[in-house]
């Protein structure tokens, strides 16, 4: 499978098209956005999200509520886009209009890729830039990955996430496997965490470092249960499953790390206390006593839950803004001041999760037949009782 999207933060809206869905998957619109809604809640969320309330047009690759084998496709309007119509309007506008509208950006946000993009695609105006690589195209990317979570839990895989860190104050470690327990307190908390005490210090720190004009970051963790060992490959570099989940974590706006099991813990543990014992029984066939290494073996599942957390960034916009350069004048100033949130971090567990369920689902339709959802069940029930019996 394979996705695009485009659109920018304050154009009409966004615009995905997917391609190598099996037919015959269930999907209406109301599932995609459930997910959105979680994407645009938690604790810290600017103003932006008062404005939107995504939801999805499905416009093609869909009848009668299940997929036909083509490319699906769908459109997620932005709500804001009435107030910016003259400053990123379709047409084209005369040189000397051009000049004078308002906005013209050349002054860079430190953290942004207003510097790096303006270079890279020549543009004087750097707002071509960071309409682009505005966190609002996550919410594309969760609309997708919506898509992959309906799929995968028609074959027996289902993920959770949820706020284990934000700005230092860590969750305690809690006891709960079940991933529709795990769903159930992560929507209902505020900042997406499972141990109530963090959460309202989580809750504090935001609220103390709005107050100060600042930004923090924090730690999400995504779980996913149900994947049948051997997906992905030991043979090549670009076929293992967990680098490729990796690279898709640090894909997401903010990210600048990502870990699976006990991560960089291993760093500082003998191998022994490491590595995950492997056991049999006829019940469940082979299974690992632990899940240090967090579901995943050579590159390949184990069979065991998948356990990956990835690392968020502070937002770069600050309302106690940094210093940073003119591109025109060449003199520094202090960085515009966006429309921003305190923190995101609740809100980028969603998007992680949707992330991750999408390089699972590829993995899946690339290893197994996928022309045909029905067919699809059948291979890959009849894989897991061929590995319970290896």
């Amino acid at each position: 499978m394979r996705y695009l999207t485009a659109g920018e933060s304050h154009g009409p809206g966004l615009t995905v098209i997917i391609e190598g869905l099996p037919a015959g998957l269930s999907l209406t619109a109301e599932e995609i956005n459930e997910s959105l809604r979680l994407r645009q809640g938690g604790y810290g969320r600017g103003r932006r999200m008062q404005i939107e309330k995504d939801q999805v047009k499905i416009t093609a690759g869909v009848r009668h509520g299940k997929t036909i084998g083509s490319p699906v496709s769908f459109f997620v309007e932005n709500k804001d886009w009435k107030h910016w119509t003259d400053i990123m309007g379709i047409e084209p506008i005369a040189e000397e209009e051009e000049k004078n509208l308002r906005r013209v950006v050349t002054r860079p946000r430190p953290g942004h890729a207003d510097l790096n993009g303006g270079i890279k695609y020549g543009h004087r105006d750097l707002r071509n830039v960071l309409e682009r690589s505005s966190a609002r195209e996550t919410a594309a990317r969760v609309a997708v990955g919506a898509v992959a979570k309906i799929l995968l839990k028609e074959l027996g895989v289902q993920l959770a996430s949820h706020v284990v860190e934000i700005g230092g104050v860590k969750a305690e470690s809690q006891r709960i496997h079940e991933i529709e327990h795990i769903k159930e307190i992560a929507d209902q908390s505020p900042v997406r965490c499972l141990d109530p005490d963090a959460a309202q210090k989580m809750m504090n720190l935001i609220d103390e470092t709005k107050k100060n004009g600042n930004s923090i970051g924090g730690i999400v963790e995504v779980i996913a249960d149900g994947m049948p060992p051997g997906v992905g490959s030991h043979v090549h570099y670009d076929r293992k499953l967990d680098a490729r989940i990796a690279g898709a974590v640090v894909s997401i706006n903010a990210f600048k790390g990502v870990e699976f099991g006990i991560g960089f813990e291993a760093a500082r543990q003998p191998g022994s206390e490491v590595h995950d014992e492997i056991i049999w029984s006829e019940e469940q066939g082979y299974y690992r006593k632990t899940n240090r290494l967090g579901g995943f073996e050579g590159g390949m599942t184990t069979g065991m839950p998948i356990v990956v957390r990835g690392v968020m960034k502070p937002i770069p916009t600050l309302y106690k803004p940094l210093m940073s350069v003119d591109i025109e004048t060449k003199e520094p100033f202090k960085a515009s001041v966006e429309r921003s949130d305190a923190c995101a971090v609740p809100a980028a567990s969603v998007v992680c999760e949707h992330v991750v369920a999408w390089e699972l689902a590829c993995a899946l339709t690339e290893q197994f037949y996928s022309d045909q959802m029905e067919k699809m069940k059948e291979q890959i029930n009849e894989y897991r009782r061929y590995a319970r019996e290896f």
